[in-house]
């Protein structure tokens, strides 16, 4: 055996949600008794495709003393040849679905309910993959999760024509949201950004996270940041630039 790169899984960290199995391409990885586990060392090529995808940061890349990864052997465990390999597990909460939304009607009908502009899922900032295709090219919104309790129009006046992605900067991790930010700013071209949030003082951490998210993408960008009342209304608007450009502020809405 030589010394080359494989995957470690620190169990203690692993939820078992099985994102890992499902993309790992040669089967390496699989979901037993609700956590991660490497098979076989022959399955992994060490490339390290699945770190990406842990939201968990419970997969590293180590130097150790492996047997050679082994092409057949994972064509055959695959399937390929006389063995089938076992369906993965994943969480269905987290399976990645492009949805198509049902376009607004030209005028609302107070008996029937309002479409749902809702353009894919997951819409959690912790669950949602940086790479997946429903951020590539689009207007980017990002929102505290209280938000679309306290609008009553929500989806027409934010979310449609949007892809989004939800968060509490109070009671989630700050650091967490703005490295995975960064890493949806830094990996897609997007028209636009979005950030908004309640007038809470705690709620405003999320226009935090944005501005540290794409100073440390390395892109120089604005995003506009909205603060909604605990009525549901627009308060205030604002043009922020973070990189080469100055901040802009606008006043309050009327």
């Amino acid at each position: 055996m030589a010394v080359r790169n494989v995957v470690k899984i620190d169990e203690a960290k692993c939820n078992g949600c099985g994102l890992c199995a499902q993309t790992c391409a040669e089967g390496a990885i699989k979901i037993i008794d609700g956590k991660a586990k490497l098979v076989s060392d022959s399955y992994c090529d060490g490339l390290g495709a699945c770190l990406g995808h842990c939201l968990q940061d419970a997969i590293t890349i180590e130097q150790r003393e492996a047997a050679a990864f082994d092409e057949d052997a994972v064509k055959a465990h695959l399937g390929h040849g006389t063995h089938k390999a076992e369906p993965l597990f994943v969480c269905p909460g987290l399976a990645a679905h492009q949805l198509r939304p049902e376009p607004a009607a030209a005028e609302s009908n107070a008996s029937e309910p309002a479409s749902s502009q809702l353009s894919h899922w997951p819409v959690q900032l912790k669950l949602v993959s940086p790479t997946a295709p429903y951020f590539a090219g689009v207007d980017l919104l990002q929102a505290a999760d209280c938000v679309p309790f306290a609008m009553g129009d929500f989806h027409q006046q934010f979310l449609r024509g949007r892809s989004v992605a939800v968060g509490c900067p109070k009671l989630d991790d700050a650091q967490f949201y703005i490295e995975k930010l960064a890493e949806i700013v830094r990996s897609n071209d997007l028209r636009s950004l979005t950030v908004v949030h309640m007038e809470v003082p705690c709620c405003s951490g999320l226009t935090r996270v944005a501005r540290e998210a794409i100073a440390r993408s390395g892109k120089a960008m604005s995003f506009e940041d909205v603060t909604v009342s605990i009525r549901g209304e627009v308060v205030r608007r604002e043009k922020v630039a973070v990189g080469n450009e100055a901040v802009s502020r606008a006043g309050l809405v009327a």
